[in-house]
């Protein structure tokens, strides 16, 4: 299946901090416990360069701190960014990335620099 970029539509970005771009993208989700790493595959949407929204078949509590992998759309590069679950709804997760050292922050920046160029292309296209 092809990834689906919806630009955000004129309005949202006075709502949010940042754009909200609709995509669909296969995931994996990690999580550590304290003796065993579990993965799990799951279905990326609503990617923005705070976080993005994953459904996945895993119980996650609020505050756990997960790593999201993915391939950007546009760029055929994985990334792979340290989360944390800021809400839930059912097995689809609000994750924000996190940006405490330099790997995060090279990590968050490529995701930056990927939705700076779909949107160029996108209003291009408008």
């Amino acid at each position: 299946m092809a990834t689906q970029v919806i630009p955000p539509q004129p309005g949202h970005g006075a709502v949010r901090r940042w754009p909200r771009y609709q995509i669909q993208v296969p995931v994996q989700l990690v999580t550590e416990g304290p003796t065993n790493v579990t993965v799990v595959q799951g279905r990326g949407t609503a990617l923005n360069c705070g976080g993005m929204a994953v459904s996945g078949e895993v119980e996650l509590a609020m505050g756990t701190q997960v790593v999201v992998e993915f391939t950007m759309p546009l760029s055929g590069e994985p990334v792979r960014v340290r989360c944390f679950v800021r809400n839930r709804h059912g097995f689809t997760y609000g994750l924000e990335f996190i940006a405490e050292n330099d790997s995060d922050y090279e990590s968050v920046g490529r995701v930056e620099t990927t939705l700076a160029r779909i949107g160029s292309l996108a209003s291009m296209d408008s």
